[in-house]
């Protein structure tokens, strides 16, 4: 799938995957990751797993290529594009919405083979893609981004996304510093920690983490996993299945518990059948602003401080921030009786904006009585100075200039100039202020995140587009690539020599110590081809690199992980 057939304010989040930035050592990373997660989920994941992976194009020896996944994935109504990185959370739900797998096509690095807070191919590709062969799964996780993207994010989640974004991209840089990593992880703690409240973006995101990221699926005390972020996890797809790891049934509790997406999760949420975790989404969903309306979910859109639409029962949809809404008594409990937004505001009917009521037209804000007028609005003609009183107090007195029509007939916007109005001595609209547009309304029926025209209203900080940034290789590190690339391409040779071997290990010996990866390739190899004096030869070097603390257990766990290599060569 191109790019090209995307809504065009998603087509700049899709980027050319250009496999031949991929090193040797990223394929190494790849391949060790993939041996040691098939070997474990065969067992222990949801009987799909291993059925999509082969559905969806997913291989163990390479990096997938992400056009060849999307032609597979095509075979079960999904497609698959490449991004950078992070996306807004608003753009991935709008493509998920569309069927459509966003996959950051960078890869994690060695030094956080295990786990990485970014967004990789390893986890968007091995996690979540395979899963989507399950049709109930793939119904669900569409029908939870359709929900997601209606959901009001806050400015707080907005400068949280933010924050944790640069973060991880810090972390998955080699070139940053320490200094860097801590001042970056104290501005995402002082932000955390002043967070006033809970968006409804941020209890969807709750609800993901559980399900779709760090789920668990089957019986409560033998559960399989599903989740993304545990298929794709070397080593919490392994402890997130131990007693210590609490087991609780999955229901819209689970919205009630935080995560924290550096430190492993002390419980998870198991769901008996993938159709369960719809009647969850149905029951979050029901709860929501864009289902519910009122002045319930207006207090939702002013406590967010972020662009959102207001809908009212004409159908006209007002997009800009909100800034306060008067009601007919102070407790705000009852119908809003007039609505004010900071500026820019666009008007729209159907996710479509109205000629001349785009931001450029409204760039400072807007406002509009709502409810019953105490005169008939089917009687106003163009021209005419006429006076409007509301059942709620507010009068407007002013020239009728212009009348809108909705695709119904019925009249949802008119124009006037030389316009006050007012409630009571409260001033509402000043003449000296220009042209008055009034949406006409009786009540608000539903509130939503974001613009009802994105295109049309231009871009939003909650669809701010970052790319990662393209790495840059020492001479040493090509070295080393290279080396990595002669190690794959003896696996694939008939013949060969130990001494070619030995020559490799002792080049990365000199050339970067803590190197232990190249290590477990070359033994592979040599085990493949029984060559006594390379095996002593790695082993002995291994075992001097496993007194790490922070690799030791990576290369124990690659030496006991089954090898594939040598499965080929005795075939």
């Amino acid at each position: 799938m191109s790019a090209e057939t995307l809504p065009s304010h998603l087509q700049r989040y899709v980027v050319d995957q250009d496999y031949s930035r991929y090193t040797p050592v990223d394929q190494a990373v790849w391949r060790l990751i993939m041996r040691r997660l098939t070997s474990f989920l065969k067992d222990h994941a949801h009987p799909c797993y291993m059925d999509g992976l082969a559905k969806t194009g997913i291989g163990v020896e390479e990096i997938p290529s992400i056009e060849h996944m999307s032609e597979q994935l095509q075979r079960v109504g999904w497609r698959a594009l490449p991004v950078s990185g992070f996306i807004p959370p608003a753009a991935f739900m709008e493509m998920q919405s569309l069927s459509i797998l966003p996959i950051a096509s960078d890869l994690r690095t060695l030094e956080h083979l295990e786990y990485t807070p970014a967004p990789d191919i390893v986890h968007e590709a091995a996690g979540h893609a395979p899963i989507l062969v399950d049709p109930e799964f793939a119904n669900y996780l569409k029908s939870y981004a359709q929900v997601a993207r209606r959901a009001i994010i806050s400015r707080e989640d907005l400068d949280q996304y933010e924050a944790i974004r640069v973060l991880s991209d810090l972390k998955e840089d080699p070139t940053s510093s320490p200094e860097q990593i801590q001042k970056a992880e104290a501005r995402l703690a002082k932000i955390s920690s002043g967070m006033s409240h809970l968006s409804e973006a941020a209890l969807l995101g709750r609800m993901n983490w559980w399900t779709a990221e760090y789920g668990l699926i089957g019986e409560l005390q033998s559960p399989r996993i599903f989740g993304a972020g545990l298929l794709s996890s070397v080593g919490e797809s392994r402890s997130c299945l131990e007693a210590a790891v609490k087991k609780l049934p999955l229901t819209l509790d689970c919205i009630d518990y935080a995560y924290d997406i550096t430190e492993r999760q002390p419980q998870l949420f198991v769901v008996q059948r993938f159709e369960d975790l719809s009647v969850v989404l149905e029951q979050l969903a029901s709860r929501m602003a864009y289902r519910r309306g009122g002045a319930e979910s207006l207090r939702k859109a002013k406590v967010a401080q972020s662009v959102n639409t207001v809908v009212l029962d004409t159908g006209l949809e007002i997009s800009g921030q909100l800034a306060d809404f008067l009601a007919a008594d102070s407790s705000n409990e009852t119908e809003p009786v007039y609505l004010k937004f900071t500026g820019p505001v666009q008007l729209c009917e159907n996710g479509q904006e109205l000629e001349g009521q785009g931001r450029e037209h409204h760039p400072h804000g807007f406002g509009s009585p709502l409810g019953q007028t105490l005169e008939d609005l089917t009687q106003l003609k163009l021209g005419e100075v006429v006076e409007l009183h509301w059942k709620s107090g507010v009068v407007l007195h002013g020239r009728l200039t212009g009348l809108r029509r909705n695709r119904h007939g019925e009249i949802f916007l008119l124009s006037f100039v030389n316009c006050k109005v007012h409630r009571g001595d409260e001033l509402l609209f000043d003449p000296e202020w220009g042209v008055f547009d009034m949406a006409v309304g009786m009540k608000v029926d539903a509130v939503y995140g974001g613009p009802a025209d994105r295109l049309a209203y231009g871009e939003t900080e909650d669809f701010a587009r970052k790319l990662v940034p393209r790495r840059l290789y020492s001479a040493t590190e090509l070295e080393r690539h290279r080396l990595y690339k002669e190690v794959r391409t003896l696996r694939a040779q008939r013949h060969l020599e130990a001494s070619r071997l030995l020559d490799i290990l002792n080049k990365i010996r000199a050339l970067d110590p803590r190197d232990w990866l190249l290590n477990v390739e070359v033994r592979e190899v040599a085990a493949g081809w029984s060559f006594a004096d390379v095996l002593e030869f790695a082993d002995r070097r291994l075992e001097d690199q496993m007194r790490s603390e922070s690799v030791g257990h990576l290369i124990r766990d690659a030496l006991q992980t089954p090898s594939t290599y040598r499965q080929r060569v005795h075939s």
